[in-house]
């Protein structure tokens, strides 16, 4: 590992050495290295991430998701994710792949679980498994703009989880609090966040080969 702390949050994605301290999967002395990083130099914490979508029939689009800028850096993944997003038949789509919501969901069940995994191996704590179910409630009629006083998306979220860790009660309900009380998307959908939406024309060259690629 390296001992700058400017390259402290790159290192962590190194494999871990026989030296370095795993609990919970989680490389944890490489987390206290990045920690030391941020601390001496807070532009490291600073990250920036990206997905470019582009939609191909009906509700049925997809998002291509690799580089990202962090820790001071451009960073490029050897290979992109693929995630497609339509709807199902009873919301007039063909069912190729999770709707929206239902990614929204997925994104707030990792994010809350990561986080988890992360603060309680900080703490020493090793957790045997987790699994946990998150449920939102949406009123179409918002969507569709029949109902001003309707808002367009969820208006519950539910989550429950079941942990196994050797703990006492109270100490579980403890670590079931940290992923909540630290997790940058459950921070942005219960806070909110600025979205600015912005549009210019494509190109004749661009929309030709967009055409293309889905016959």
């Amino acid at each position: 590992m390296s001992a700058n702390p400017a390259n402290a949050t790159a290192d962590v994605l190194e494999p871990a050495t026989a030296a370095e301290s795993i609990v919970n999967g989680v490389n944890v002395t490489g987390l206290f290295q990045t920690v030391d990083a941020v601390k001496a130099n807070p532009v490291v914490a600073k990250f920036r991430f990206d997905v470019k979508n582009e939609w191909l029939d009906g509700p049925h689009n997809r998002s291509i998701i690799n580089g990202f800028h962090g820790a001071t850096q451009d960073i490029e993944r050897p290979q992109s994710f693929l995630l497609h997003a339509d709807e199902h038949p009873i919301l007039l789509g063909r069912d190729q792949g999770p709707n929206a919501g239902e990614y929204l969901l997925h994104a707030l069940a990792a994010c809350v679980t990561s986080t988890l995994i992360y603060h309680a191996a900080a703490r020493g704590i090793v957790v045997e498994a987790v699994e946990s179910r998150v449920e939102g409630d949406v009123d179409l009629r918002g969507f569709l703009g029949l109902d001003e006083n309707v808002r367009n998306g969820f208006q519950n979220i539910r989550m429950s989880f079941d942990i196994a860790a050797d703990v006492s009660d109270r100490e579980l309900q403890e670590l079931a609090k940290l992923g909540p009380t630290f997790s940058p998307v459950l921070d942005t959908l219960t806070k909110g966040v600025p979205v600015t939406v912005q549009a210019q024309r494509m190109s004749q060259k661009q929309a030709g080969n967009e055409l293309k690629e889905k016959r």
